[in-house]
């Protein structure tokens, strides 16, 4: 008799600007750990984990590709698993992916890590934040990312706090776009905060004040060194 299955994370490894080359294994490999933290924790209730295989690694301008994958994934996962609650998870340009594509029916939670976001608004469409309403969403920066500077996160942050307040924003301090420095913090984070979006757990203390908070605090909250050590068994 197959497990129930309780929720699904599809993974979003992240990706480049313009490229029709196909997906990156580099990129896949890096999302491993976070997929592997994420199944080991929540197996006992039912979550199941995708990685997403995107078409090709480039978000190509106003094609959006990976975000398109993003759906496309979502989709699969209502017609393989049926009415399961969904977190699109996902780093640097998985990230942005993640954050575009909220607002499949079937998502029910975002986690974007690094996310990689238009440094120019001015002379783009700024990023689209009504698709998060009604969703729970996490952004997770490094304050050292040389390649997706955090304060473009922080913005978006910003605009979508005034659709949706179930957004909450951490700072890992000196930390870098790939978020190595704070490696097991960010993993226990991840993995707190998607167990308690899609299953009945209580956020850990930092994330349920951050989510509680109002701008700036609950969209600055700093990173504990040690985050996750006593949280759970």
């Amino acid at each position: 008799m197959e497990p129930v299955v309780g929720g699904v994370v599809l993974v979003l490894p992240d990706g480049v600007p313009q490229s029709a080359r196909g997906r990156s294994r580099w990129a896949h490999a890096a999302a491993l750990p976070l997929g592997r933290a994420l199944a080991r924790a929540g197996r006992a209730d039912g979550l199941v984990v995708h990685p997403v295989h995107y078409r090709c690694r480039g978000w190509n301008g106003s094609e959006a590709g990976l975000a398109v994958d993003a759906q496309w994934a979502a989709d699969e996962v209502t017609r393989r698993y049926g009415d399961v609650p969904v977190c699109l998870a996902g780093h640097g340009f998985g990230g942005r992916a993640a954050l575009r594509a909220g607002g499949h029916p079937a998502v029910s939670s975002v986690l974007a890590m690094a996310p990689w976001l238009p440094a120019d608004e001015m002379t783009s469409p700024p990023e689209p934040v009504k698709q998060l309403v009604g969703r729970q969403v996490l952004i997770v920066h490094g304050t050292n990312d040389e390649r997706t500077p955090p304060d473009l996160s922080y913005r978006l942050a910003e605009r979508v706090k005034k659709a949706n307040r179930n957004i909450c924003r951490f700072e890992v301090h000196t930390d870098g776009n790939a978020l190595r420095q704070h490696h097991d913090e960010v993993l226990a984070l991840a993995v707190d905060f998607v167990l308690g979006s899609l299953f009945p757990h209580p956020y850990a203390r930092p994330v349920a004040d951050a989510l509680a908070a109002p701008p700036p605090l609950g969209l600055r909250m700093p990173l504990a060194a040690g985050f996750g050590k006593s949280l759970r068994p």
